[in-house]
């Protein structure tokens, strides 16, 4: 995997936690969140709740995704943020 994606610039994984009963609610706000930025969101098992992949053209677009429309999903806890990066 590499830092660039071929049609965005730059890929992250965030990771995200929700307030306990709130799960079905963040996913259909979650469904709402930018068009082409938020690549994939899945449900998963273990300490968070979901994993979205979004994309961006630069890191500080990510940023602001993550934070101005994920993290202001009511019921969103908490977010992890991991860019994807070349190790070529």
């Amino acid at each position: 995997m590499t830092a660039k994606s071929r049609s965005k610039g730059m890929k992250a994984y965030v990771l995200i936690e929700t307030a306990p009963g709130k799960t079905k609610a963040v996913r259909k706000e979650l469904a709402s969140v930018s068009k082409g930025a938020l690549a994939t969101l899945d449900a998963v098992t273990g300490p968070y709740d979901f994993i979205a992949v979004v994309e961006g053209p630069t890191l500080d677009a990510i940023g602001r995704l993550v934070t101005d429309e994920i993290g202001a999903v009511n019921g969103v806890t908490r977010t992890t943020t991991c860019v994807a990066i070349s190790l070529a």
